[in-house]
């Protein structure tokens, strides 16, 4: 499964208001591993970011005027995110600028029509009902280091997000390379020390036809034992 978690900052917060996407980060997962293939560009926006939205990325429209228009480069990005299932927190304010830069180039595309979208801040309410949501309140639930993020930043919020979707949605497989780090002793030797994942894990109750069978070969166990069943004992 091919998914994108995806960010972006923008000069203000309405699209209907002309504001304009100035960051665009996404990062490629291949079965909830990373690929190494990121997409990451800044966006002469050819109009004023606000302050509020400066106070919240930090990126002045100074850094901007030396960048290229979405246009540019709306193609690359097109063919990054296409066939993807994109993963973003509170998709709708996200989808909604992607949509309008491309209704502006009047490509008739939206991201829709070329991706599927999961959004998680929906996932993060059902799972944590009347608590703070908010990517950095997410990173402290699941134990994700958000200490560097002294702004907002694309890439910087979709890796956090990385972290935290796979947290949320049962951890990621620690079996390739590149998630080990590895020691060489003096004998030309290698050995790998994984790191455990953090968070909070998934409890899934068993439902009855699996408590049914439990119960049916302890009681095999008990009869072909003497009814010296160690888990009847000790719970």
């Amino acid at each position: 499964m091919r998914q994108i978690v995806f960010d972006t900052e923008t000069t203000g917060l309405d699209p209907a208001q002309g504001h304009r996407v100035i960051e665009v980060g996404a990062i490629e997962l291949i079965n909830r591993r990373k690929t190494g293939r990121t997409f990451h560009k800044y966006f002469r926006p050819d109009r004023e970011v606000e302050a509020g939205a400066l106070a919240v990325h930090g990126i002045t429209n100074e850094f901007l005027s030396g960048q290229p228009r979405f246009a540019e480069l709306a193609d690359e990005l097109l063919e990054f995110l296409s066939g993807a299932e994109l993963v973003i927190h509170n998709a709708a304010f996200d989808v909604a600028f992607i949509d309008a830069e491309l209704q502006r180039l009047k490509r008739g595309h939206v991201v829709k029509s070329l991706c599927t979208v999961f959004d998680t801040l929906p996932l993060a309410r059902k799972l944590h009902p009347g608590q703070r949501n908010t990517l950095d309140a997410l990173c402290k639930r699941y134990s994700v280091d958000n200490s560097g993020r002294d702004y907002h930043g694309a890439l910087l919020d979709a890796q956090l997000l990385l972290d935290v979707y796979l947290a949320m949605t049962g951890g990621q497989a620690k079996l390739i390379l590149d998630d080990a780090t590895q020691r060489h002793s003096g004998t030309g030797a290698t050995t790998s020390t994984w790191t455990r994942p953090t968070g909070a894990l998934p409890v899934i109750a068993a439902n009855a036809d699996e408590l049914a069978w439990h119960d049916k070969t302890l009681a095999a166990i008990d009869k072909a034992s003497g009814g010296k069943t160690l888990w009847r004992r000790l719970s």
